[in-house]
């Protein structure tokens, strides 16, 4: 049967554009893909913040093979089967000891939902019905889904679809160009725009407020990196006023800043987190949402025969995705990919600041092994400068990403020292052929 390129609505994507000069992946490797034209593509995002492991592991093959000739599905609703809560039991271990409750889903959009359906079923439980309000951040990113775009706060991914939630704000985001340019790490300023969550707070009401959610590093944004302070202070409040803090840790967990999750990074512990991406390395579609033991012990009451919680998806805890994470964690560990040496991290940085000073770079920022390279938008088209770097970049043999003029890297975390040379010497030759 012949294939056209003309049946798929691509998501994401300038449909147009990339039917006339399509850009095909056929095959991957270890830290590279191969192009339908039999290019070699190094990986600098690690497919879309996923393949954090890198491409077709062996280990992760062998194992996924072999679930799917002894079980392929069992249902989850008043069922069960033993790889689930294995997989449950293992996740928890990376959390604080209070921390031990794993709701599965099958995407990070799917994980937002969910922890914003157990903030506000949360609150109910405890006597707190009036506590309806979810509060998002300006320039977050918390998936596609209704509950995700409403407090998101991307002005394009929200624009074209009506109506949202109700009883949604935003607090500011904390980029600040004028004053942090070029970090190193985290910005010495900002801290105080935690404050705008008291701004939110004077406004609705604490006791209307169910729960805040961020992330820890806002990743498909830009890479926006949290003031030194900021964190704690946003900790503090939501302790204060009673609200729940959700950490969206979809980009940032499973090794992205060089330790399993942002919650070890930044010491700062929320109520609840979500992920998805590195929880299977990308091979089957997967989430998780982890919550504190208190949230899940408001639940537990009534007639034991009697479902507590009315939500859950055909496909959690699936048992082929459920065999993909538990290789996955393997690979994390046996591989200590999770605990890079800091000189590693140190020389990542070091390269994508060797960019400053180049033509249109207007800041550089970094943390663990993510980066990102704004540049000044050419007047009246905003993103077209980025998106012809990602075009040549790909034509270079380097995949990239951008999201409106930046450009976001996050390479899958077996790379060396060799690979970030790689990468650097094609993104800087791209850099420089900018108009």
């Amino acid at each position: 049967m012949k294939s056209t390129l003309e049946n798929l609505w691509m998501p994401f994507t300038a449909n147009r554009q990339f039917k006339q000069t399509p850009r095909m992946l056929v095959s991957a490797n270890g830290l590279y893909y191969t192009s339908e034209d039999g290019r070699t593509i190094l990986d600098g995002t690690s497919g879309l913040w996923c393949s954090n492991a890198g491409h077709c592991h062996p280990h992760i093959q062998e194992v996924v093979s072999k679930q799917l000739s002894v079980l392929d599905y069992a249902p989850s609703f008043q069922m069960g089967h033993p790889a689930a809560f294995a997989l449950a039991s293992r996740l928890s271990n990376y959390f604080p000891t209070d921390m031990n409750k794993v709701f599965f889903t099958n995407s990070g959009s799917e994980s937002v939902e969910t922890a914003l359906k157990i903030a506000v079923s949360y609150q109910k439980a405890i006597g707190q019905e009036k506590r309806v309000h979810l509060i998002g951040r300006e320039r977050g990113y918390h998936g596609v889904n209704f509950g995700g775009i409403s407090v998101g706060g991307i002005p394009p991914n929200r624009d074209s679809f009506g109506d949202l939630l109700p009883s949604v704000d935003h607090i500011k985001h904390t980029h600040d160009i004028s004053r942090n340019a070029f970090s190193r790490g985290m910005p010495e300023y900002g801290a105080e725009y935690a404050e705008d969550l008291l701004r939110v707070i004077n406004l609705y009401g604490a006791e209307t407020i169910a729960a805040l959610i961020i992330e820890p590093v806002a990743g498909s944004t830009g890479v926006l990196i949290p003031p030194k302070g900021y964190l704690e202070r946003i900790r503090e409040i939501c302790d204060e006023n009673g609200i729940l803090l959700i950490f969206d840790e979809v980009i940032t967990g499973f090794g992205r800043l060089g330790v399993p999750f942002a919650v070890d990074y930044f010491g700062v512990i929320p109520d609840i987190v979500t992920t998805a991406k590195g929880l299977t390395n990308a091979t089957v579609p997967m989430g998780a949402v982890i919550c504190k033991d208190f949230i899940y012990d408001a639940f537990m009451s009534g007639a034991e025969h009697l479902i507590e919680f009315f939500h859950g998806y055909t496909y959690s805890g699936n048992p082929v995705a459920c065999a993909a994470a538990m290789a996955c964690l393997d690979v994390y560990e046996s591989e200590q990919l999770f605990s890079k040496d800091p000189s590693f991290t140190h020389y990542w940085q070091e390269m994508l600041h060797s960019f400053k000073g180049l033509p249109y770079v207007i800041d550089i920022r970094n943390l663990g092994f993510i980066g990102a390279i704004e540049l000044e938008p050419i007047e009246g088209m905003p993103t077209k400068r980025a998106f012809s770097a990602f075009i040549d970049a790909f034509e270079s043999g380097l995949l990239i990403r951008t999201t409106g003029d930046i450009i976001a890297l996050s390479p899958p975390l077996p790379f060396e020292k060799e690979n970030i040379d790689e990468l650097g010497t094609i993104l800087r030759e791209v850099l420089l052929r900018l108009k």
